[in-house]
């Protein structure tokens, strides 16, 4: 079953590049998982619909994260925020690797 990690930013355009590269780290690694980036006004939609894993955040709309936290968290999806480095420097392996751990502490 692959799992699921969705990025969230303004208009999905920049973290869709991100999504992109770790995609292919995750391809590189055999790893079942899909990762797919959509605008944040959208996240309610694209969240009832798909069913994430886990839900990450652009740095850009990090101010959102004290109300989406407690909402997602509580149906059992991690969320958390990009770190800008790793955004900024679009490092797919660093990202999926802190979607993998939130997914792994859902799990525990």
């Amino acid at each position: 079953m692959k799992r699921k990690v969705y990025l969230f930013c303004s208009f999905g355009m920049s973290t869709s590049l991100l999504a992109g590269k770790m995609q292919k780290v995750a391809d590189e690694h055999n790893l079942p998982i899909e990762v797919e980036a959509f605008p944040i006004a959208e996240i309610d939609k694209i969240v009832a619909e798909k069913n994430p894993d886990c839900i990450l955040l652009g740095p850009q709309v990090k101010y959102m994260l004290k109300e989406l936290k407690p909402k997602f968290e509580a149906q059992g999806k991690p969320v958390d925020i990009i770190n800008e480095t790793d955004y900024g420097t679009m490092n797919g392996e660093k990202v999926l690797k802190l979607a993998i751990k939130l997914i792994k502490s859902k799990q525990a």
